[in-house]
């Protein structure tokens, strides 16, 4: 049975390197939130990403997990910032090839927001996986140029 998936909402376009649709050479991420707000992103990674022949370079596998964990608190109006990332590289991330992306949010206490993500194969074999401390902050500490794009 398929799940239902719901568009995750961004706000402004923006040139962020893991979700900005106007980032021509970002990753141009697309996230979607399904029945049990969990995060979910369908990625495809291109050559141009390529560590080890024919497989992602650990930089992008890093920054597709820690993506998936900000929308993570997005998805529940937290503005935060990545205090502290762990990945687990556990199988080389092939290129041109299906993956799937989820990161969901796991606690809170006060402005600390702790998350995990993991990116898996069409089968469903976890090639990597990371948790996160993230730590909110007020947008009106923000420079201005920073607050018109949340």
């Amino acid at each position: 049975m398929a799940q239902k998936l719901e568009p995750l909402s961004h706000g402004a376009l923006n040139r962020c390197f893991g979700c900005g649709q106007t980032n021509r050479t970002g990753l141009r991420l697309r996230f979607f939130v399904d029945e049990e707000r969990t995060i979910v992103c369908r990625v495809r990674l291109a050559q141009r990403f390529e560590g080890p022949p024919g497989h992602a370079h650990g930089g992008i596998i890093a920054t597709l997990l820690d993506e998936a964990m900000s929308k993570a608190n997005r998805q529940l109006g937290i503005l935060a910032m990545t205090r502290h990332m762990e990945v687990e590289y556990l199988k080389p991330v092939p290129l041109d090839t299906q993956l799937l992306l989820t990161g969901r949010h796991v606690s809170s206490s006060e402005r600390k927001h702790r998350c995990e993500a993991q990116l898996a194969n069409q089968d469903g074999t976890v090639l990597a996986r990371a948790k996160a401390l993230f730590v909110a902050v007020d947008p009106a500490m923000l420079p201005a140029a920073l607050r018109k794009r949340l």
